[in-house]
């Protein structure tokens, strides 16, 4: 239990966007956790300027339960929370500045990914330099959830530069062009250096021209095939022992090369030959109760509420953490 703590629950989402308003359904729901857990708490909405966090200085938080995924919708200022937090002295849950920087820069991230001799496809920030054979998707390079992510990102490589200038066009940021991994789809969540049961998405009834992707659709629109037809399995044949084995090592590895302690998911893309891609790692994945970590923790035998207090436990200071366990 986390009795007599002031836990509040920050996040930047506005509900303009199927993705920023889970983020609001994410604070709600661990806010009740926290009220179950007899912690007292409140949702504050800090974008977009994070003044709010100022004010909360002075109100003396024991740890900030931290949702900010972007603020006013850019992706990219997600870590400016983080520093604001770290600057005014607040224990936060989740990734600190640089682990979070350096995880969710896609480009740098998999720049760190291949120094540290991990497996991860070949990419280019222009769509220039792959084979002519190749097939290639195109991704945003700072923003998550799948934004500007569909069938059609999925396109020869002598077409990468001009569908990176047109999503960008259309969507903003930056984009990039990544060898497109045809096979299987892995998410392995890890919580606290434990690593959660592996999950694999599955594919049903795509037809065999479309992409087996995790799009836009398949995340967010509930009316949409994809969403109906991509199902998260925990079942496993005996077969894939050692490939999900090599998973859990591969997903620790990662965690650690980008200083991902206290929680976090490691998406995977596996290929025809059996052999495991990491796509990305996910600082700050969705918390609400039906998502995929919540999941993944629920199969560990981790029910919703103890999964909240795990994750405020490993935030807050070394003695509050002793007073609470006498």
């Amino acid at each position: 239990m986390l009795n007599g703590l002031f836990i509040p629950v920050v996040h930047g989402a506005t509900e303009g966007r199927l993705d920023e308003a889970d983020t609001v359904v994410a604070a709600e729901a661990v806010a009740a956790a926290l009220q179950r857990l007899g912690a007292a708490t409140e949702i504050v909405h800090v974008a977009p300027n994070l003044v709010a966090l100022d004010w909360l200085a002075l109100r003396r938080p024991d740890a900030v339960f931290n949702l900010v995924e972007a603020l006013g919708g850019d992706g990219g200022r997600a870590a400016d929370a983080i520093a604001r937090m770290q600057a005014l002295g607040f224990a936060h849950t989740g990734a600190g500045g640089d682990a979070y920087t350096a995880s969710s820069d896609k480009l740098a991230a998999k720049l760190a990914l291949q120094h540290g001799r991990l497996p991860t496809p070949v990419w280019s920030s222009d769509g220039g330099g792959f084979s002519p054979a190749a097939t290639v998707i195109v991704k945003s390079a700072t923003e998550h959830a799948s934004l500007g992510l569909d069938a059609a990102s999925v396109v020869p490589a002598a077409l990468a530069p001009a569908e990176i200038a047109a999503r960008e066009a259309r969507f903003g940021g930056h984009f990039f062009a990544e060898a497109y991994i045809e096979g299987r789809e892995f998410n392995l969540s890890v919580l606290d250096g434990q690593v959660l049961p592996p999950a694999e998405i599955r594919f049903h009834d795509f037809a065999p021209a479309r992409p087996r992707i995790v799009d836009w659709a398949a995340k967010w629109e509930t009316t949409s095939h994809a969403y109906a037809h991509t199902p998260r399995s925990f079942a496993f044949w005996d077969r894939d022992a050692a490939l999900l084995a090599q998973l859990k090592r591969l997903a620790l590895q990662t965690c650690r090369l980008f200083g991902l302690a206290a929680y976090a998911r490691v998406d995977f893309r596996v290929d025809a030959e059996g052999r495991p891609w990491i796509l990305e790692a996910n600082a700050n994945p969705c918390l609400t109760p039906d998502a995929g970590f919540a999941a993944a923790a629920a199969a560990a035998g981790i029910p919703y509420d103890a999964l909240i207090e795990r994750i405020v436990r490993a935030a807050l200071p070394r003695p509050a953490t002793l007073a609470l366990a006498a």
